[in-house]
């Protein structure tokens, strides 16, 4: 008599497969909610227990997320790609610590708008979802309304890669008083957005850095299109979801926001356009190990003045990583001098530095010291 195969041993069918992987995905998102239940309480136990700023807090927490990613980066040679990897995993991270760091501290930042901006993006990359973000029209209003304590902080554009240092930011500093405490770098990535085909696009809206920052792939893709600055890379985007022959130089989020066809990706002319921005309040990040400080000062307009004040960072073997020369207010033909170095305004180094530009300079401004960004 020839037996009967058991049921143990008949092929599982792919419905059965599906309803394993299913149950699988479920324990682990349970697995997730319980971590992430545990870190912040761990992160309230924390705050109980130390001293410290939320912005502080942000900063270190950006800094040790950082840290993660490096020491887990992909080897060179992975199939995987790693900065797509890194990007997401630094979100994800981002995200979960911004949600713990809000169940101790209501968190609101001021950013230049409009919503999908790239300073909207920027806020998100630092600050995560669950913080507050509340919108203003210019780079004054932004300082304006972290000076009043509308919010405990605010995010600005001050430099990019294509088109250099952001004046606005640049002037509001030289006629306030406001401290840096955290930077972000954010790659930008223009595209081609519109409900009108190619062919019909009479018109690309955007603002003037974005317009300028495409100028070479315009010229030659719409060479008979008319270029219209307006105030926002989002406000271009809903423009040209209203009109038709319009398009729009912004972000894919502006896009799905506003329901655009994408005509064509990274239209940038530089491929490693990044856009710095500064994050402002009056809070002092405490030392990582990996800061940067930013100096306002101005000097005796005399030959060789700025040179004696170079030769201090030289001597204390501290690293300028950023220079700009900005008009001095209510002076001919003088200037304000914008720093940022290696190092820490708390480290014998930097403060070494610092006092021996006090004695040359008229003028000597601490913007702030602060953990150095990551590109990821």
């Amino acid at each position: 008599m020839t037996s009967q195969p058991s049921n143990d041993s008949a092929p599982r069918t792919s419905s059965e497969d599906a309803v394993t992987a299913a149950n699988l995905i479920d324990s682990i998102d349970l697995q997730i909610l319980d971590l992430v239940k545990k870190r912040r309480g761990l992160v309230q136990q924390m705050c109980a227990e130390q001293q410290g700023t939320p912005v502080g807090r942000i900063s270190e927490a950006a800094a040790r997320i950082d840290g993660i990613l490096n020491a887990a980066a992909e080897p060179a040679n992975s199939n995987t790609d790693p900065k797509v990897s890194n990007a997401s995993s630094a979100a994800l991270l981002r995200h979960v610590s911004s949600i713990c760091l809000q169940s101790v501290h209501q968190l609101q930042a001021i950013y230049l708008g409009p919503q999908h901006s790239y300073s909207h993006l920027a806020a998100i990359k630092y600050f995560g979802d669950s913080t507050t973000l509340t919108p203003v029209a210019s780079i004054p209003a932004v300082f304006e309304a972290v000076a009043r304590e509308d919010a405990l902080c605010g995010i600005v554009p001050i430099e990019n890669s294509t088109d250099g240092r952001v004046v606005d930011t640049l002037g509001m500093f030289v006629r306030g008083d406001m401290q840096i405490c955290g930077e972000v770098l954010l790659p930008i990535h223009h595209n081609l957005l519109s409900t009108t085909p190619r062919e019909q696009i009479t018109q690309v809206h955007s603002k003037p850095q974005a317009l300028s920052q495409c100028r070479g792939w315009l010229a030659k893709q719409l060479p008979n299109a008319q270029l219209v600055e307006i105030s926002s890379t989002a406000a271009a985007a809903k423009l040209a979801s209203q009109q038709h022959g319009v398009a729009a130089v912004a972000s894919l989020e502006a896009g799905r926001e506003y329901e655009l066809d994408v005509i064509a990706r990274s239209i940038e002319d530089n491929p490693n356009n990044v856009t710095r921005f500064a994050v402002l309040g009056r809070e002092r990040p405490v030392p990582t190990g990996n800061d940067k400080t930013a100096i306002l000062f101005q000097v005796s307009h005399e030959p060789g003045a700025l040179a004696n004040a170079m030769t201090i960072f030289k001597e204390q073997n501290l690293n300028l990583t950023w220079i700009e020369s900005f008009p001095a207010p209510e002076t001919k033909n003088e200037y304000m001098f914008f720093i940022e170095l290696t190092g820490h305004r708390d480290t014998e180094e930097v403060q070494s530095a610092l006092k021996g530009l006090h004695h040359l300079a008229q003028r000597l401004t601490i913007l702030g010291s602060y953990p150095r960004a990551s590109i990821v």
